[in-house]
């Protein structure tokens, strides 16, 4: 199809615009291909799109200035894959049910407010020797060192009061029992 020729009326129209597709679609797909790195389909509707723009503005295939349309609907295809390409860049990716099944699930702060209310509870039932180690050791982030220094006894004993102290919660909080090992 040359610049020459005319999109006018319903028919005349659609058998040009195949004639249009035929003549210079295949090289138009090959650099939307190239353009969408490889993705067939995506290039597929590109060249649609710029069949569908070459068919909304006949004037432009008309002009006298060029003696094929092709450099035309080159151009206006590279300009489709950059906006399609910017618009996919824009927004975020999109992803499918596998990775939303394997996805971590937060836990939102009602259930961490009443986590916490339970683990208070329950290090109040421990013995005071036993909760000053847990609160050093666990809350404070003090070495065994430093809690044997702080309390006065020796490091074996600040290991062992740690481990009945952690013993004892586990009984007393059962669905905890993961998170304290």
């Amino acid at each position: 199809m040359t610049a020459g020729s005319t999109l006018t009326n319903g028919t005349t129209a659609e058998h040009e615009l195949a004639a249009l597709q035929r003549e210079h679609g295949r090289p138009l797909f090959a650099l939307l291909l190239r353009l969408c790195d490889g993705d067939r389909q995506r290039a597929e509707d590109l060249v649609q799109e710029t069949l569908v723009r070459a068919w909304q503005h006949p004037e432009a295939l008309r002009a006298d200035d060029f003696e094929s349309v092709r450099p035309w609907l080159m151009t206006v295809g590279r300009r489709l894959a950059i906006d399609a390409r910017r618009a996919r860049q824009a927004r975020p990716a999109e992803v499918g049910d596998a990775v939303l099944e394997n996805a971590r699930v937060s836990s939102d702060h009602a259930e961490r407010a009443a986590a916490m209310l339970d683990v208070r509870q329950a290090v109040k039932t421990l013995t005071p020797e036993h909760r000053e180690v847990l609160v050093l050791v666990y809350f404070q982030g003090a070495s065994v060192a430093e809690a044997a220094a702080t309390l006065g006894i020796p490091p074996g004993t600040v290991k062992s009061r740690a481990y009945y102290a952690l013993r004892a919660l586990r009984r007393v909080l059962p669905g905890y029992a993961a998170d304290l090992r």
